[in-house]
This record gives structure tokens, C-alpha cells and sequence, in this order.
């Protein structure tokens, strides 16, 4: 614990020495007097912290996946709970929140889908055919739902 709060306070220096630098354009005199050991430490550290970077588009895998390709109706009936899966179909309505109504040509399933998981800069609707890549959620009583990780646009 004693080390975490020194490598904690560490970071909490170099951050504050990070900003004073790229406000001012120099590094401020207490900064290394204070702390001559840090002095020493990753240049990369500072640069993260003083400017963090825009969020970065998703990119990822494009070739073949391990999940198998499945259909709504056979992951309903033959799923096993925590399974990876894909499907390929349409999200035909929004249900609320982070679910979403799945269609493909065997029927339906509720797919969960955080909002930061659909593909920056493209829309996705009802005509738009999707892959999802998921675990599923297989319940004893209720809904089994699937937990999407990666929507891919096949074609709009």
C-alpha cells in the first residue's frame, strides 16, 4: 500500500509538472528541485498525462473469428450461457437503453449493445445488415439475451 501511494504521488508531480509545462511553455523551477529522482523517469508518462489524446476509432480484427456463426433461433435453443457467438441480421427496432430487437431470417433475439460499441461515423438502422459478436446470456427464467462486444457493418 505505502508503494502505491508513492508511485500515486509521483504520477500526481509529474502530471502537474506536464500541465505547467504545456501551459507555459517551460518547465517550472520547483519541478525538478522538488523531485530530482522522477526527473529520470519515462518521458512518456508526462506527454499522456499533460495532453490526453482524443478518444481513438475503434479499429480490430478483420478476419475470421472463433465465435461460430449462429442463427437467433439455434443460439435460443442450443446457446450455452457465457458462449461466444456470432450473428448476421438486422437490428430491427431499439427497445430501450442498450437493447435492441435482433432479426435475422430465423427469428428474433433482445441483443444488448453499449452505445460506444457501433462503428464511429457510420448509421446503423433497421435495413442495415450487422454481425454481432457476443457472449450470451442464457437464462433459466426470463430473456436470454446476447451481450454484444463488436458490431460490423456487412452492408448498409
Amino acid at each position: 500500500m505505502k508503494r502505491f501511494f508513492q508511485f500515486s504521488c509521483i504520477a500526481a508531480l509529474l502530471a502537474g509538472s506536464a500541465v505547467a509545462v504545456a501551459q507555459n511553455g517551460a518547465a517550472p523551477a520547483t519541478a525538478t528541485a522538488a523531485v530530482p529522482a522522477v526527473a529520470a523517469a519515462p518521458a512518456a508518462v508526462p506527454a499522456a498525462v499533460a495532453a490526453p489524446a482524443a478518444k481513438p476509432a475503434p479499429s480490430g480484427y478483420a478476419g475470421p473469428s472463433g465465435a461460430p456463426l449462429m442463427t437467433a433461433k439455434d443460439l435460443l435453443a442450443k446457446g450455452k450461457d457465457d458462449q461466444y457467438v456470432r450473428l448476421k441480421g438486422k437490428l430491427t427496432s431499439h427497445k430501450g437503453d442498450e437493447d435492441y430487437e435482433f432479426t435475422d431470417a430465423s427469428g428474433k433475439i433482445i441483443v444488448e449493445i453499449d452505445a460506444d460499441r457501433f462503428p464511429q461515423g457510420v448509421t446503423v438502422d433497421h435495413n442495415t445488415l450487422v454481425e454481432l459478436t457476443g457472449e450470451f446470456d442464457k437464462e433459466m427464467f426470463g430473456e436470454s439475451t446476447l451481450d454484444v462486444e463488436q458490431v460490423k457493418v456487412v452492408s448498409n
